[in-house]
C-alpha cells in the first residue's frame, strides 16, 4: 500500500511538476491549467449566456437538436454560432500546428497568445454591459469564446500530450475504465486522466460559485489571468522536432 501511494504521488508530481529533461517538459502542467480554463468558460457560457457551451461541442450538438424541435430555453442560432466559431478557431489552431508544429514552445506561445486576446475581448465586452448580455451581444460573446476554445482544442491535439485534451473528457473517462485491467503505463496514464478530470471539475465549480454569488464576469477574469500565466510560461517549454516524440504519442492523445 505504501509503495502504491508513493508511485501515485510520483505520477502526480511528474504531471504537475515535471523533472528537468522530461519528454514533454512543462507542457503537461500548462495543459492542465488550460483544462481549468475550459471549466471556467463553460460555466460562464452556460450559466450567464444561456444553454450553450463554448468548449464542449458535443453538448451544443445536443442543444441544437433540442432547439430544432422547439424545446424552450434553447436557441438554434446560438448553438450554430458556437459550433461555427469553434470550427473557425480550430482551423486557426490547425494552421498554427502546421506552421509551428516542430517548435512546441513557439506553437503554444502563439496559440495561447491568440486565445488570451480573445478572452480579454470577451471580458471587456461583458464588463462594458455590466454582465447583462442578451440577443446579438450574447451571440457575439459566444462566438469570441468558442473561437478561443477552438484554438485551444486544436492546439492540444497538435501538441499531442497523451490524456490531456483540455476540453473533451469522454474518451478520457472511457480510458480509465477500459484500461483498468492493465498495469504499468496504464496506471500512470490513469493518474493523468484523473488530473484532467479534476482540473475541469475545479474550473467549473469555481466559475459556478463566482456566478452564483453575483460575480458574473469573474470567471472570465480568472480565465484571463490563467491564460496570461500560460503565455508567460511557454518559454519553459522545450523546443523539439515533432518526430522525436512520435513513439510516445498514442491515438488517445488525440481523442
Amino acid at each position: 500500500m505504501e509503495a502504491a501511494l508513493r508511485a501515485l504521488l510520483a505520477d502526480i508530481r511528474e504531471t504537475l511538476f515535471p523533472r528537468r529533461g522530461a519528454t514533454f517538459g512543462m507542457l503537461p502542467p500548462l495543459l492542465v491549467v488550460m483544462t481549468v480554463i475550459s471549466g471556467l468558460v463553460d460555466a460562464f457560457s452556460y450559466l450567464v449566456l444561456g444553454h450553450v457551451f463554448v468548449a464542449n461541442m458535443t453538448g451544443n450538438v445536443i442543444f441544437l437538436g433540442f432547439a430544432l424541435v422547439g424545446v424552450r430555453g434553447f436557441s438554434v442560432a446560438t448553438s450554430l454560432v458556437a459550433l461555427g466559431a469553434f470550427v473557425v478557431g480550430a482551423l486557426g489552431g490547425g494552421l498554427f500546428h502546421r506552421r509551428l508544429g516542430s517548435r512546441a514552445g513557439r506553437h503554444l506561445a502563439v496559440a495561447a497568445g491568440i486565445q488570451l486576446i480573445l478572452l480579454v475581448a470577451a471580458l471587456v465586452l461583458c464588463a462594458a454591459v455590466g454582465g447583462s448580455v442578451k440577443g446579438a451581444l450574447r451571440d457575439g460573446l459566444v462566438a469570441v469564446l468558442a473561437m478561443a476554445l477552438g484554438v485551444q482544442t486544436a492546439t492540444a491535439r497538435g501538441l499531442a500530450v497523451p490524456d490531456l485534451p483540455t476540453t473533451v473528457l469522454t474518451m478520457t473517462i472511457t480510458g480509465i475504465a477500459a484500461d483498468a485491467h492493465a498495469a504499468g503505463v496504464a496506471e500512470r496514464r490513469a493518474v493523468r486522466r484523473l488530473i484532467s478530470i479534476g482540473a475541469m471539475l475545479a474550473g467549473a465549480a469555481v466559475g459556478a460559485t463566482l456566478i452564483v454569488h453575483g460575480q458574473l464576469t469573474a470567471p472570465l477574469v480568472v480565465a484571463v489571468i490563467l491564460m496570461a500565466a500560460i503565455v508567460g510560461a511557454t518559454r519553459l517549454v522545450p523546443v523539439w522536432a515533432r518526430n522525436r516524440d512520435t513513439a510516445a504519442v498514442t491515438p488517445a492523445a488525440r481523442s
